[in-house]
């Protein structure tokens, strides 16, 4: 077995090898790194048959990946940061206006889908009331990861943002609510509602009061804490305590993340945390979130086998076929309701909301905790498995790039324009809202603390705007950096010739003219100190 050490440098270097591919290919970052899993499942066996340790660390990343023990590391350890990260952002103010159809979504949408997708499978492709209902039980609830992944690289209203990633994080309780329900009740004529009910209750709203305690109980210690690095392990410990305090009492981990994730960033960053502080922890969760999701789209490629969905593409296709039904019947009707009530959900928000209901890493690990199962043969769990499997590859691969065209065709107020213009734009409006509300507060129309909270709103779309407003110096010119400033330490004739002829191949010379230039130069230089040295010596005689 390799080291840890190697395994932890094999799989950074996958990492950054995704990374440069996506840059170069332009191509999602998460679907390189499922085509790179799949690509290292599928040669592991190479791997290990040629020898020496890199291949040995490919197949135990693999191995790690691979059943309900990766399965259960990889809600524990891989979905809270991407949870966290992405709530810490969600406003206050934009969480309000979307708070009820994101949450009506999350429950009431997770069960119409689960028995949509489970009629169609079962009455009109046939297959057996198990696996139908099993199966999408355990699809419906949209993957967090893949959607907090997918939404903060596209640029779409802060709001229509909130709307899927509150839908994401909340979700997930309900979908396992509804997965353990129909698992043991397989063999029951009747789905026992008031259990299920009563289990839903518990599940979610220890979740949340779980989530709240701990958050208030780190903003107290965050209060009294003046250090960066502090505060930073301080928000780690309560990511993962408040997901192990929850799962450990019966409640939803995953739930009581999501809500202290939403309690930081609307009130700990904002009134017990200093600006360095606060960057301190954006930069460190960014970080860790990105890690995350590598390990999640990896996780992903590991699993599928390509030559198995191919083989099966028939089924796979019926599967996807059913998810879109059943996604459909969910957000058309939930998201139409409240646009006629009262909250304003466009059209085009509802399509962005169909398109974005991605499936991925969470579905395949309740379909991995299948295995052994004693109510399923094992015909049906490789039925369940190779479905959720191939509509997850589908999901990532072709449903992000359809979501991607649909959105810069739709909404592009959000992609148009020189980015100096937009990035001007929002300080703009940033420095007539802070105007506003010094006005506001000299009128006596809010409060100190309303004007100080409002007022760190503000300063964070500021700083944003300057974060994204830098720029790193290209390739080419680092190497015309690093040749001036090292040609600079030598002050002879011949280096100065050197230094100015490098520069001018810089800028579009071919290397072999850089080369005769180079020999030319010195040529003449020996031929003058010659002719000097002989001049010297005629002199003496």
């Amino acid at each position: 077995m390799p080291s840890y050490d190697l395994l932890i440098t094999v799989f950074l270097s996958i990492i950054l090898l995704a990374s440069i591919l996506s840059i170069r290919l332009k191509l999602p970052y998460t679907v390189i790194l499922v085509l790179v899993g799949i690509g290292l499942a599928f040669t592991t066996d190479q791997l290990l048959s040629a020898g020496g340790s890199i291949g040995q660390a490919i197949a135990q990343i693999r191995s790690l990946s691979q059943g309900s023990v990766g399965s259960g590391l990889f809600v524990g350890l891989v979905v809270p940061p991407l949870i966290f990260q992405a709530l810490m952002h969600v406003r206050s103010s934009d969480l309000k206006s979307v708070i009820r159809p994101s949450f009506t979504l999350a429950t009431v949408g997770v069960v119409i889908a689960t028995l949509v997708g489970g009629i169609v499978l079962w009455k009109i492709v046939g297959l057996p009331f198990s696996v139908s209902f099993l199966f999408a039980s355990l699809i419906s609830p949209t993957d967090a990861a893949t959607v907090l992944e997918m939404f903060r690289r596209v640029k779409v209203p802060s709001k229509l943002v909130a709307l899927m990633d509150t839908e994401a994080a909340f979700n997930d309780a309900t979908g396992i609510v509804v997965f353990t329900i129909v698992l043991t009740s397989i063999n029951v004529n009747n789905l026992p509602l008031y259990s299920a009910l009563f289990d839903f209750l518990v599940l979610f709203g220890g979740g949340v009061v779980t989530g709240l305690g701990v958050a208030f109980g780190a903003e107290l210690l965050t209060s009294v804490v003046r250090d960066p690095l502090t505060e930073t392990i301080l928000t780690v410990s309560v990511v993962y305590g408040s997901y192990t305090l929850a799962s450990s009492l019966g409640f939803s981990g995953l739930v009581a993340v999501s809500v202290v994730g939403l309690y930081f960033g609307n009130f700990t960053a904002r009134a017990a945390m200093g600006s360095a502080t606060r960057e301190t922890i954006r930069v460190f969760w960014e970080i860790a979130a990105f890690v995350s999701n590598s390990v999640a789209f990896l996780f992903i490629g590991f699993r599928t086998d390509l030559l198995k969905l191919y083989q099966s593409w028939e089924l796979v296709l019926l599967a996807l076929v059913a998810v879109l039904i059943a996604r459909a019947s969910t957000v058309y009707p939930i998201l139409t309701l409240f646009d006629r009530v009262r909250d304003n959900i466009p059209l085009k928000w509802r399509n962005v909301a169909m398109l974005g209901g991605f499936r991925g890493a969470l579905s395949i690990a309740l379909a991995a905790s299948l295995a052994g199962s004693t109510v399923l043969t094992s015909s049906d769990q490789e039925t369940i498995a190779t479905m959720v499997l191939g509509v997850a590859f589908i999901s990532i691969t072709v449903q992000a790039g359809v979501l991607s065209r649909y959105i810069r065709g739709r909404f592009k107020e959000d992609q148009t324009g020189h980015e100096e213009e937009r990035l001007e734009l929002r300080v703009a409006k940033a420095v007539s809202a802070i105007e506003t509300l010094q006005k506001m507060k000299d009128e006596g129309k809010m409060s100190e603390e309303d004007f100080l909270l409002q007022l760190e709103n503000e300063r964070d779309e500021i700083t944003e705007a300057i974060l994204q407003a830098s720029s790193a110096i290209s390739t080419k010119g680092i190497f015309k950096s690093r040749a001036e400033r090292l040609f600079s330490l030598i002050n002879t004739s011949s280096w100065r010739r050197a230094t100015k002829t490098l520069q001018d191949n810089l800028e579009g010379k071919p290397i072999e003219k850089l080369v005769e230039e180079l020999e030319t130069g010195q040529n003449k230089e020996n031929d003058a100190e010659k002719n000097e040295d002989g001049s010297a010596n005629s002199a003496k005689s």
